[in-house]
């Protein structure tokens, strides 16, 4: 399988799994320790351009594309990877852009529309929203029993908006909250695991801001660089010590959220050369991946921060709290060996 044959990757919601999604199918990984968990052909599946899996279970919601489409760009289809059938279908009148998976709801972007339903005992819409123009599909969910959110761009330019999803009853939903986080277009946003915080990057790419979603207050103000760049993914730490988030710059940078004295602070700051950049708080560390190539970073283990690249490529770093980063292991996942039991 050739690198440029990725359509998709994304990260299960616990952090244990990825999912690659190909011009041939799909494949899931588990990531630490790295190895094939399944994977399915071409005569099952065809194309797949969008593939989340629900937690480590063996459903997974799928949309097709690519030269080989079987299943088309507007339709999701649950698959059963253990009776390798599928058991539901949700048909829309344009192209699902994206697929967040809950053990109690399946939520589906379209271009300025959030679709919610019961799942996967059920399959009743529960809510819908309208959302600005929302190309790329941005829409994240919060896996907390306590504090259940949802967070898709806001009707304002650079405003997210967040939906309580303890509101479940069909027909009715929670008045939703407005938090005016940028200037610019939404680009990326990302909910910690306890569903408290909610972190946003512009179109712009240099600036991400945390929120507490409780109060709406910002809490901290990173900075990625000076230079306009495209976010590909943030990410918290489990506990939300750290952050990292990943760009089209080839770098994956890492914040210090619990103690903020460890992030690097600007050599410009006493000159204000930047002006208000001097607020902002540098990374702790970083390390480098192929440049352009998009990919997804997460925490793993410790003090490990891994980079599951479009090219192919596995890395996993370490890094300390003086700021060193070390590479740990390197691997092509596409080229492993047979799968394994989930």
């Amino acid at each position: 399988m050739s690198n440029n044959e990725i359509l998709h990757l994304s990260i299960n919601s616990d952090g244990s799994c990825f999912i690659v999604g190909t011009d041939t199918g799909f494949r899931c990984y588990n990531i630490d320790p790295l190895w094939p968990l399944l994977h399915q052909d071409l005569i099952d599946c065809g194309g797949v351009t969008i593939a989340r899996m629900l937690k480590r279970t063996n459903l997974i919601a799928i949309v097709g594309n690519g030269r080989h489409m079987k299943y088309p760009k507007n339709k999701v289809y649950i698959w059963d990877a253990v009776q390798k059938i599928n058991v539901f279908e949700y048909i829309f009148s344009t192209p699902v852009l994206n697929v967040k998976l809950r053990n109690d709801m399946i939520l589906v972007t379209l271009h300025n529309k959030v679709y919610a339903y019961s799942f996967p005992n059920s399959s009743d819409m529960l809510f819908c929203y309208n959302t600005r123009d929302n190309p790329t599909g941005i829409c994240e969910v919060s896996n907390s029993l306590e504090n259940q959110w949802c967070v898709v761009p806001g009707t304002n330019c650079g405003s997210i908006r967040l939906v309580n999803l303890n509101v479940k009853q069909i027909g009715v939903s929670s008045t939703p909250c407005i938090i005016n986080a940028h200037q610019h277009k939404i680009a990326c946003v990302a909910i910690n695991q306890h569903g408290t915080l909610v972190a946003t990057a512009s179109e712009t790419g240099t600036l991400i801001r945390v929120f507490d979603i409780k109060s709406k207050i910002q809490t901290i103000e990173l900075r990625r660089g000076t230079d306009p760049a495209t976010l590909y993914c943030i990410s918290f730490s489990s506990d939300s010590s750290y952050l990292c988030a990943s760009s089209d710059k080839g770098t994956v940078h890492i914040f210090a959220l619990k103690d903020p004295t460890k992030n690097k602070r600007s050599t410009f700051s006493k000159v204000g050369l930047f002006g208000n950049y001097t607020e902002s708080q540098w990374g702790l560390a970083n390390f480098s991946v192929q440049a352009e190539c998009p990919c997804l970073c997460l925490f793993g283990t410790g003090t490990s921060v891994i980079a599951i690249s479009y090219n192919g490529s596995f890395h996993r770093y370490v890094f300390t709290k003086e700021g060193n980063c070390n590479r740990e292991s390197y691997d092509l996942f596409l080229e492993l060996g047979e799968d394994r039991d989930l």
